[in-house]
């Protein structure tokens, strides 16, 4: 099941930070790199995000989410997670492909550590392309993706 998520609830925003500091994780192990903002988020900080939330469930369990911002020409996914502990399930891609059909826009865009790989071939192979690589520290970077439709 995949639905809105009401940051204002607390006890939903505390299981949403454990994953999302558990998928930070893993993800700064992959690129080698800690500093990470979303790593680094506090629980008001979270609480706080401005952004547009979904959340996949398996059961009653919430095992990833996916945050976007839309306007009225392009969708921006700021952040997809997963529990480490249900990764390589299709929960990921699942959440994307629910945000396309809630949120179509002309374009997407995304972005993840360069080294990644997991993230950078779920993206590539749902159509998005790399339109940029930027150094955000010394031997670290980012690639940025855009898919149009």
């Amino acid at each position: 099941m995949i639905t809105p998520l009401d940051l204002t609830d607390r006890a939903l925003a505390e299981r949403l930070l454990t994953i999302q500091h558990a998928a930070y994780a893993v993800e700064a192990e992959l690129i080698g790199f800690d500093g990470i903002p979303p790593l680094q988020e506090d629980l008001d900080g979270l609480m706080s995000s401005t952004e547009l939330w979904l959340g996949r469930y398996d059961g009653n369990t919430l095992v990833g989410a996916v945050a976007y911002e839309v306007d009225a020409e392009s969708v921006e996914i700021s952040r997809l997670i997963v529990d480490p502990a249900h990764a390589r399930r299709g929960h990921g891609r699942a959440l994307l492909d629910h945000l396309d059909r809630i949120a179509p826009r002309p374009v997407s865009l995304v972005s993840t550590g360069s080294a990644n790989l997991p993230a950078v071939n779920l993206y590539k192979s749902r159509g998005y392309t790399t339109t940029a690589e930027i150094e955000v520290a010394p031997g670290i970077y980012i690639t940025q993706f855009r898919r149009a439709s």
